[in-house]
């Protein structure tokens, strides 16, 4: 289990370094995991170690939230002042989401509909 811990942070300082050394705009964190599901498509499947140290991460997901939550009410006078640019961020970017989901699954769920269909009538 330690090893499949210590796989999980090395793949995020790995994300870290390559952020850093590239300077991409992307998170370290995120480029990390990355490089994890790379290394279990090539593996072929997850281990049953690392599926237990995240579900182990996923038990306790709510403490991992602590820090960002006491950042948030650090700066809360700073989100009260761009509320309108947050809120519109927010409002646009689920927007978008609802969109390029609909987008997808009309492009990969298009042929079971026209199958049902074609079954139905």
């Amino acid at each position: 289990m330690i090893f499949y811990l210590t796989l999980i942070f090395a793949c995020q300082l790995a994300g870290e370094l390559l952020k850093a050394a590239l300077e991409l705009p992307v998170p370290g964190p995120v480029i990390g995991m990355v490089i994890l599901f790379a290394g279990l498509v090539i593996k072929g499947g997850l281990p049953e170690g690392l599926a237990q140290v995240g579900d182990t991460f996923l038990g306790n997901l709510s403490l991992l939230f602590v820090p960002a939550g006491v950042g948030v009410m650090l700066h809360i006078a700073l989100i009260g002042e761009q509320a309108l640019a947050i809120t519109l961020a927010l409002v646009g970017s689920t927007l978008a989401t609802i969109a390029v989901t609909a987008l997808v699954m009309n492009l990969f769920g298009g042929s079971d509909r026209q199958e049902a269909e074609k079954t139905d009538g």
